[in-house]
C-alpha cells in the first residue's frame, strides 16, 4: 500500500472506512459504555469528554506513518465500532484490535469486519502473520477471532494490570499460509455444494 490513504472496504453488511472528526460524538457515546470499556485494554472509563477527537487525530497521524490502520465500522452510515491493524514492517506481522458498540453486540459485525481486515492485511499489506489478543474472560472476543480463522496460541497469565487487577491475556493468530489454504478449502466447499450429483 503506497501513501497514506486508507481504502474503503465493503463487506456483505458493513462499510469500513477512515475515521473523520465528525465521528467523535458517536465514538464517545459508544465507547463510554462500561460494558465496552471493560472488554478492552485501552478504552478509559469513564470516557473523558473530548477524548474521541484526540483519539481520531492520533489514528490519522499513525496512518500517515503507515503503521496503524484504523477503520470505522459502519452500517448504513451509522458508526458500529472500530477495528485496526497495527503493522510491524520488519517482521511482516500485524496486531488486530477492535471494539463494537453495545447496541450492535451479537450480530456478527466484529467477525465480519475482522475477516475483511485480515484479508486487507494479507493481500494488501503483504503480512505473513496476524495476531490478536483479548482478556481471557472475554469469551465473545475470543469467538470473534476463532470465527475469523485465527487459532488459539496460548494465554499469558497475569500479563497486564488493568482497572486495579492483574488479568490473563489470551492470544490468537493466523499465518498467510493458513489464510491461503482456508481460501482454497472454502472454494472447494463451494464447488462441492454446486457439483452435480
Amino acid at each position: 500500500m503506497s501513501g497514506s490513504v486508507l481504502p474503503v472496504i465493503r463487506t456483505a453488511r458493513l462499510r469500513l472506512r477512515p475515521f473523520e472528526l465528525s465521528d467523535a460524538p458517536a465514538v464517545e457515546r459508544l465507547a463510554s459504555e462500561w460494558e465496552v470499556a471493560r472488554t478492552t485494554l485501552t478504552i478509559p472509563h469513564p470516557y473523558p469528554s473530548g477524548e474521541a477527537e484526540d483519539w481520531i487525530r492520533t489514528v490519522q497521524a499513525c496512518l500517515e506513518a503507515e503503521r496503524l490502520y484504523t477503520f470505522a465500522i459502519t452500517r448504513s452510515e451509522e458508526l458500529v465500532g472500530a477495528i485496526s491493524l497495527d503493522r510491524n514492517r520488519r517482521h511482516k506481522k500485524g496486531e488486530l484490535g477492535y471494539w463494537v458498540g453495545l447496541p450492535y453486540w451479537g450480530r456478527g459485525y466484529a467477525t465480519e469486519a475482522a475477516e475483511a481486515v485480515i484479508s486487507f492485511g494479507f493481500l494488501t499489506l503483504r503480512l505473513n502473520r496476524i495476531f490478536g489478543c483479548c482478556l481471557a474472560h472475554n469469551k465473545a472476543s475470543a469467538r470473534v477471532m476463532e470465527k475469523a480463522g485465527m487459532r488459539y496460541e496460548g494465554t499469558l497469565r497475569q500479563d497486564i494490570f488493568s482497572r486495579g487487577q492483574y488479568e490473563d491475556v489470551a492470544y490468537y493468530g493466523i499465518l498467510l499460509s493458513e489464510y491461503l489454504a482456508a481460501g482454497v478449502d472454502r472454494q472447494r466447499a463451494r464447488l462441492l455444494r454446486h457439483a452435480p450429483v
